[in-house]
């Protein structure tokens, strides 16, 4: 099977945020990715649970040859290989990894949803997104990543920091 080009989100709100990160990337290689890129860490203002402490994000984009549910399952291992325990729902986390994208793929089951059902509406998803690949554009979206983050209503602060 040919590489497919995919796209994840990784946040950390709780101890050393960009070391969270950091070590998320690097185990990458564990869930059968190969890392291309990764955008600046952008400091966001936390949105749903509003009272937790900000988050970093970014956006890797990356190539695997695995099946979609096969890589969530290795990126929920390498969330808990790192420590993450997350108590409830969008609550703190020290880290969250999401699929964005998987190659042009549209997916609806319900433990994966691709694209990521919320991606759009989110601005510490569409900033980093925009910032490394300003002319993507799925196809079932009515724009590029960079329109969609000049059109998007988010109105939370999201910052780059590095």
């Amino acid at each position: 099977m040919t590489p497919l080009c995919i796209y994840l989100s990784l946040g950390s709100n709780l101890g050393d945020r960009a070391a969270n990160l950091r070590a998320a990337i690097a185990a990458l290689t564990t869930a059968n990715l190969h890392v291309r890129k990764v955008s600046s860490f952008y400091e966001t203002e936390p949105v749903d649970y509003l009272d937790q402490p900000w988050f970093l994000n970014c956006v890797v984009e990356g190539a695997t040859d695995s099946q979609p549910i096969d890589l969530l399952h290795a990126l929920r291992a390498i969330e808990s290989q790192l420590g993450n325990k997350k108590t409830f729902a969008k609550g703190p986390r020290l880290l969250d990894i999401d699929i964005l994208l998987f190659g042009e793929l549209s997916l609806d089951t319900p433990e994966l949803q691709i694209p990521h059902p919320r991606m759009l509406e989110r601005k510490f998803v569409l900033a980093p997104l925009a910032e490394i690949v300003p002319q993507l554009q799925h196809p079932s979206w009515p724009a590029t990543a960079s329109e969609l983050l000049a059109r998007s209503t988010d109105t939370s602060i999201v910052a780059v920091i590095s």
